[in-house]
């Protein structure tokens, strides 16, 4: 068992690197060109480039953060910090998603402004950018997605923020186009508030779902009613599972429960059986079970005020 449970922390390991090289290539990718679409923003007078500019800016943060977060990721946990620095990848996403939303609103609101004062742009440097940019994004979404990405909210963070550039510069190069075949500065404008809409579709997505990691919410594809039901149907033993906590720590679940059983005949044999099943069925590795033989008393198991500790240490 210890063999293959090394082998996977050692292809965990490799996987964090191949994910860390990726995360710092995109990342100098990306901040490259936010310099570059600035510079074409200014020159031009496009707000279409600015916008794709902005989202690059939140895009080179996110990167920035998802680095920062797989490298707290390796830090050891100690007695301080028990579960690692796991859940500043959470955070780091959370920061992203609040940095993107701000960044949109503030285009948007430029970009009306300028629906009544119209400002000209040159639709050459415009096109030559965004052209650009476009090459840009699609090398840092390969390279985003190449990796272990589907599985880390950071790095999906940031191939989110990545995908919605790519828009963004597809955005602009239609746009220039508009502008040199027909002179119509508005549609500059209008595409930026449509790059601004699919951002912020995925900025409160991310948002909603670093919050809720956060605070301790329960992760969505766990069913705890059904979970106990289970446990009491599956296991003889088991009459009645209570006092259920499951939340996650840097994508990882985390459980403690009570379980009043008929005493068993093997204490440890029976607690193996539920842990097991808790790994098998729900990919919960990390579970804390209470067996009791006894309901508890109401009081005795609840987080609420009163309860708990003092109700305990009255007892003693």
């Amino acid at each position: 068992m210890a063999s293959t449970h090394d082998h996977h922390h050692h292809e965990h390991g490799t996987t964090e690197t191949g994910n860390n090289k990726r995360l710092m290539a995109a990342f100098a990718v990306t901040a490259i060109f936010m310099a570059v679409e600035v510079a074409g923003g200014l020159l031009s007078g496009s707000l279409a480039l600015l916008a794709d500019a902005g989202h690059m800016l939140t895009d080179a943060a996110a990167l920035l953060m998802a680095l920062l977060a797989v490298r707290f990721a390796q830090r050891k946990p100690n007695s301080r910090h028990t579960f690692g620095y796991l859940r500043l990848t959470t955070l780091a996403a959370f920061l992203n998603a609040l940095a993107l939303l701000v960044i949109t609103l503030m285009i948007v609101w430029e970009a009306i402004r300028r629906f009544y004062q119209p400002h000209p742009v040159a639709g050459w440097i415009m096109m030559v950018i965004a052209v650009a940019g476009l090459l840009a994004n699609l090398l840092s979404f390969w390279l985003l997605h190449g990796g272990e990405g589907e599985k880390n909210i950071n790095l999906r963070a940031a191939a989110l923020h990545v995908l919605g550039d790519l828009l963004g510069s597809v955005g602009a190069i239609i746009a220039a186009v508009i502008i040199l075949m027909t002179g119509w500065m508005p549609i500059d404008p209008i595409l930026s508030i449509l790059v601004s809409c699919l951002v912020l579709r995925s900025g409160w997505r991310l948002l909603r779902e670093s919050l809720h990691e956060l605070l301790e919410g329960t992760p969505s594809q766990i069913d705890i009613e059904k979970l106990k039901r289970e446990l009491c149907l599956n296991i003889p033993e088991v009459r009645n599972i209570h006092h259920v906590h499951i939340w996650l720590v840097g994508e990882k679940p985390v459980m403690t429960l009570h379980a009043q059983v008929i005493p068993p005949y093997d204490h440890d044999a029976l607690l193996r059986q539920i842990q097991h099943y808790l790994l098998d069925h729900y990919n919960i590795s990390h579970a804390t079970v209470q067996m009791e033989y006894q309901t508890c008393p109401e009081d005795d198991c609840g987080i609420t005020e009163g309860s708990g500790l003092a109700h305990a240490h009255h007892h003693h």
